[in-house]
């Protein structure tokens, strides 16, 4: 077979130099056949609660997948064109089998990206389509995944086993009912766990921030137009999160602000919330506090606090408008973290039960803040490179710019972060093969052994996400 002809080379992604690139394929094999932890995502409850068959090729892959919906709108597309629901419910007359068409008519403009790497690996390694996805290839490999998703063998629950999922943390909001959690427990189904999310209830500016107080207080028989009566609230919530298995919480927040405010100002900065009189800035300022009381509560409760900044969310009003939230217009934009977290810090930093993770979409602040503050502080581990960055050089250029201030054991190993079930062990995979690649660098050139660059990765692999999300090691 000639090399072009290679649908997933055996080694893609490790080093070009050939004696490094030996050291790589030994460290590599030593993690390929390890379990996939994954502390942080979005993918559904509901799949593995009912277990019911992924409904086509187009539904599992393409509409879900914002990576996707956005490389394509970019070059005119248009989301009707591509099916993805409206944001009054409505959904175009496009037909799944014609979506997927013109994904593969525009499948070459996904070369050199990551989507197109996890793509690939799904395509050829989990689905076993035998054909490179092209124009004349789309019919036939729609039918042959819809034939496979068809099978019991491609159900959640058997994807989830064959993976080797050892664990998967959903993302879901304060008010959401977790009621497919529940019911997985009740079976003693193991692996699913939820993750406390706030942001409707602790983001004042968000439209769904009055029905959502509404339903905190409907959940937890609190007054929460009272400030003792929301904290109480939100740790009830964050309780009931915990009983079905949660070890984090997460809060995706443009600023990383923090701050500790007198009682007095926090409730009439509630008052005003309530009522929608909140401003731009006392908004940010209510949900700077916020983020103070989080990490409060985790000192108490023992859940992992992340943070995820940096992000401008639903940038285009007129997609916002159209589609709703989530449809691949969040920009990346400057974050400051010294002083942001400052107060959080001084008060908390130290404390013996919180745990932070960090993850940002401002690389300029690895080695100035983030890096720092996680060789610092014993609370702070510096997350996984995030959503833009999660691609093979973004996690070159992060290991080389982090490890040399934090180390390894500062940093929480690797997050998938994603709604995308089937890219699961791809991002995983592509993780594993470059960081083979990074560490076969620093053996060639002596700064570590062979042994423990092998003790690296399987850290980096499994024992660092367990232990900065509080997981158990199933071996212990």
């Amino acid at each position: 077979m000639q090399h072009d002809q290679i649908l997933l080379h055996p080694d893609r992604l490790l080093p070009g130099d050939p004696a490094q690139r030996d050291i790589a394929r030994q460290l590599y094999r030593h993690v390929v056949d390890a379990p996939l932890v994954c502390p942080h995502g979005h993918c559904e409850a509901s799949w593995f609660a009912t277990d019911a068959p992924f409904a086509n090729a187009t539904d599992l892959l393409i509409t879900p997948d914002h990576y996707l919906l956005r490389m394509l709108v970019s070059q005119g597309v248009s989301y009707d064109d591509l099916g993805v629901p409206r944001a009054d419910g409505s959904r175009s007359a496009a037909d799944p089998r014609d979506v997927w068409r013109l994904f593969a008519r525009h499948y070459h403009l996904f070369r050199g990206t990551p989507s197109r790497i996890w793509m690939d690996h799904a395509f050829h390694e989990i689905l076993e389509v035998p054909e490179a996805l092209t124009a004349d290839t789309a019919d036939a490999a729609y039918d042959h995944i819809n034939a496979k998703l068809a099978e019991p063998g491609f159900r959640p629950r058997a994807l989830f086993d064959r993976f080797k999922i050892e664990v998967l943390a959903t993302t879901d909001g304060a008010t959401d009912d977790l009621a497919h959690h529940q019911a997985l427990k009740d079976e003693g189904f193991k692996g699913i766990i939820p993750t406390f999310r706030p942001d409707a209830v602790t983001n004042p500016l968000r439209p769904d921030f009055t029905t959502s107080m509404a339903r905190l207080a409907e959940q937890t028989g609190e007054n929460v137009a009272t400030w003792p009566g929301y904290l109480d609230a939100l740790r009830a919530r964050r309780a009931a999160f915990i009983a079905l298995g949660a070890t984090a919480t997460d809060h995706g927040v443009l600023y990383a602000t923090t701050a500790d405010l007198p009682a007095a100002q926090c409730q009439s900065l509630l008052d005003a919330a309530m009522v929608g009189t909140l401003g731009a800035d006392d908004a940010a300022l209510f949900e700077a506090q916020m983020l103070f009381e989080m990490a409060r509560m985790s000192v108490d409760d023992g859940l992992v606090m992340q943070i995820h900044a940096g992000s401008r969310r639903n940038y285009a009003s007129r997609i916002l408008d159209t589609y709703g939230r989530d449809k691949g217009f969040d920009i990346p934009r400057p974050t400051e973290w010294l002083e942001a977290l400052h107060p959080l810090l001084d008060r908390f930093g130290f404390e013996p039960n919180f745990a932070l993770i960090l993850y940002t979409l401002d690389e300029t602040t690895y080695s100035r803040e983030l890096a720092p503050l996680a060789g610092a502080f014993p609370s702070v581990t510096l997350g996984a490179p995030w959503w833009f960055f999660d691609a093979p050089d973004g996690m070159r250029r992060y290991r080389s710019i982090v490890t040399e201030t934090a180390g390894f054991y500062n940093t929480a190993g690797f997050v998938d972060d994603t709604r995308a079930f089937l890219s699961i062990p791809a991002r995983h995979d592509l993780f594993r093969r470059v960081e083979a690649g990074n560490l076969a660098r620093l053996v060639a050139e002596h700064v570590l052994r062979f042994d423990e660059a092998l003790e690296v990765i399987e850290a980096l692999t499994v024992g660092l996400p367990r232990r900065a999300y509080r997981l158990p090691d199933p071996k212990a």
